[in-house]
């Protein structure tokens, strides 16, 4: 064959095509369609040297343009201690895999439980897995549990306050798992109970799902949805950003079942879009119906400490049909991520990162309202993102933004575009921005 790093050579690839019965390699794929094999050359450029690779990456990497962030919708770009890296980057971690043998994972096995114990306590949940891929899948994965968890109920509520593309996942695992979905709409900015409780009356309700900061940034207040939630034999799901749990009221004390969410914003880069890591809670009584796995402490036959894989809801640990999910692989690395961020942050630090992302989100709302070029259209409690109605097209908006670096302005309604401040943004930045939109307004 001529590839020096192929394992198989040309007396392999024989030996196996004899075995089982087939002339060539060709004949091997004789089923596949000549209509839709690629009969032309390859456009793959010729080998270089080390030295030259490194050059062209340079190259390519030199076309991306550094941003100041000021944009959320689910992803924030939150503080990164360096320190995370260089954890991580030791080979015991990220050579991991999935932790089949406990007996040769411990390593692997206690910071996934470590994980575990700390997304439970941010969450005030009993129990956690570890992990998902994204929060979307883990809000599709929560909405499919919640129906396992009912039996005989095939409906799920899905505000209309969560995120678009998180609404979007969900309501397509959904369709193509049978299961009936309907969107509760807003009511001022935020979800409106009064209508979720009149589509629980309609029966066949398995669960609902909530945000506890919405896609404008609002801080929901969710007071006495648990409690008919409950009365109609439904589970709550609510879709949390846990980074938020160390400020805000939490699932567990708005009664929620199911915790669902994106674990990006306990330190997670944003990465032009991931890797991320979805993180999904319950309480003890759902665990079962619980995808991924979990891991347990015990006692080895000398009394030590040690972790095993308590619950393993796999396809490839248990029977096919039996299993919730085939979510695996090796998302216990971003877990890691987490678990390292969280255990230099601990709870005072956490407490600190929201303070400056709300101190500076309050700041810039303020100085955009200041312009006259923007109103507040809810006037209702935010954290670090709110959602401001501009007199400027929000197009014109964002390129002119754009033009002084900065990613901002997102579009999320009619006249609407949002803005979020984490504790990586400064009062400089801030500035610059307001003079931003000063300047785009002038040229008007």
């Amino acid at each position: 064959m001529g590839f020096a790093y192929f394992p198989d050579t040309e007396e392999d690839i024989r030996a196996m095509l004899s075995r089982i019965g087939v002339a060539s390699l060709d004949a091997l794929y004789s089923d596949v369609p000549c209509d839709v094999l690629f009969k032309g050359e390859f456009d793959i450029p010729d080998a270089m040297s080390e030295m030259e690779v490194r050059r062209r990456f340079s190259e390519l990497a030199s076309r991306n343009t550094a941003l100041t962030v000021f944009c959320g919708a689910g992803a924030y770009d939150h503080y990164s201690p360096a320190v995370i890296q260089s954890v991580i980057s030791r080979s015991e971690f990220l050579t991991s895999y999935t932790p089949y043998q406990a007996e040769v994972s411990q390593g692997t096995l206690r910071y996934i439980f470590e994980f575990q114990s700390m997304m439970a306590g941010l969450t005030d949940m009993d129990c956690s897995n570890a992990s998902m891929y994204d929060g979307p899948t883990s809000a599709a994965e929560a909405a499919m549990m919640s129906v396992a968890c009912s039996r005989r109920k095939n409906k799920v509520l899905l505000s209309e306050a969560l995120f678009p593309h998180v609404l979007q996942v969900v309501e397509t695992y959904c369709r193509y798992h049978g299961t009936e979905t309907c969107v509760i709409p807003m009511k001022d900015g935020v979800t409106d109970i009064a209508a979720i409780e009149a589509a629980l009356a309609s029966g066949n309700v398995a669960g609902i799902m909530v945000p506890g900061i919405n896609r404008f940034g609002i801080i929901e207040d969710l007071t006495g949805l648990a409690g008919a939630v409950h009365d109609s034999g439904a589970l709550l799901i609510m879709y949390s950003d846990p980074s938020s749990l160390a400020v805000i009221r939490t699932p567990g004390e708005w009664g929620a079942d199911i915790v669902c969410g994106d674990a990006q914003t306990l330190g997670i880069p944003l990465n032009f879009g991931g890797p991320y890591l979805g993180f999904l809670c319950c309480r003890k009584e759902f665990v079962r119906k619980m995808p991924g796995r979990i891991v347990g402490e015990t006692v080895d036959a000398g009394g030590k400490r040690c972790y095993v894989l308590t619950l393993q809801a796999r396809e490839q640990h248990i029977r096919r049909e039996k299993a919730t999910s085939n979510i695996c692989s090796n998302q216990s690395l971003m877990a890691l991520y987490v678990t390292v961020y969280l255990s230099l942050m601990g709870p005072q630090g956490l407490k600190r990162v929201n303070g400056l992302s709300y101190g500076g989100a309050h700041y810039l709302h303020s100085e955009l309202l200041r312009t006259g070029l923007f109103e507040d259209p809810f006037g209702k409690p935010f954290l670090k993102e709110f959602a401001l109605r501009s007199a400027i097209p929000a197009g014109r908006l964002q390129k002119a933004l754009l033009d002084r670096g900065i990613f901002g302005a997102l579009s999320c309604g009619e006249d609407l575009v949002s803005f979020c401040v984490t504790e990586n943004r400064t009062k400089e930045e801030a500035d610059r921005l307001v003079d931003a939109v000063l300047s785009c307004s002038s040229k008007s």
